[in-house]
């Protein structure tokens, strides 16, 4: 799903929440919680979308909205502490601008305050955050941008722009759920059709990163796939350098 479509998606609940709300009371001013996994400046142009997208919907920050921001910067174990943060300011909403393990920790937070999802690269049913996809159930809901088909069809494009590509490697956290299947079967299947050849590195931490780009240095593979994950965007700046 492309940006623009997940933004309009997102702000679509938010004004359907805010407007069911202030039916009620006019004058409130709604408090939403927005919780990030990355650091303030990685997440502006995302908070910004969200922002202008609302005030052409009515809602201005400061006169019928207020917006809590929290940004674990990259940092996990911060995830419960900035999750109970925003559920103690008693906001009206809150935004989960992550992965699964940031919706977890919200949803372990509060089982009442709406949780609006923002398209998360797992399946939010295996990772236990909804109950299905037509009826989630619970306090969570959003949108997803998870699909098989999706990571085909990033090989496809890859090898489109590298027309000589041959062996690609693929990083990935065996931690995040969705992850295992993509890695071991998805990527696997794709690649065959393209004939393609793939190999999986797993890393489980930020020390793993150096020890798996030394052996990607003696194999020297054509490409490099990441699967999204907490951990791989948590580091784009850092060990990966992709920013």
């Amino acid at each position: 799903m492309k940006l623009p479509i997940i933004r309009l998606t997102l702000c679509a609940m938010l004004f359907a929440f805010c407007s069911s709300a202030e039916a009620q009371q006019p004058k409130k001013v709604f408090r939403i919680g927005y919780l990030s996994t990355v650091e303030r400046t990685r997440d502006s142009a995302r908070a910004e979308a969200i922002r202008l997208a609302l005030r052409e919907l009515g809602y201005l920050e400061g006169q019928n909205i207020a917006t809590e921001y929290r940004y674990a910067e990259g940092k996990i174990d911060r995830y419960p502490e900035l999750s109970a943060e925003l559920v103690r300011l008693k906001v009206d909403l809150i935004v989960a601008a992550g992965g699964s393990e940031l919706i977890r920790a919200a949803k372990n937070a509060t089982k009442t305050i709406p949780i609006v999802m923002t398209g998360i690269g797992a399946d939010p049913v295996a990772a236990g955050l909804i109950e299905s996809l037509a009826r989630p159930g619970g306090n969570v809901t959003g949108i997803t941008n998870v699909s098989d088909e999706l990571s085909g069809k990033q090989l496809e494009l890859l090898k489109e722009a590298v027309p000589k590509l041959a062996h690609v490697a693929v990083l990935y956290d065996p931690a995040s759920p969705g992850n295992v299947l993509r890695v071991k079967e998805v990527l696997p299947a794709a690649a065959r059709e393209l004939g393609l050849t793939v190999r999986s590195w797993d890393v489980r931490g930020t020390d793993g990163f150096e020890k798996v780009f030394a052996g990607l240095r003696k194999e020297r593979p054509d490409g490099l796939y990441l699967s999204p994950s907490p951990l791989m965007n948590a580091n784009e700046n850092g060990p990966l350098g992709l920013r």
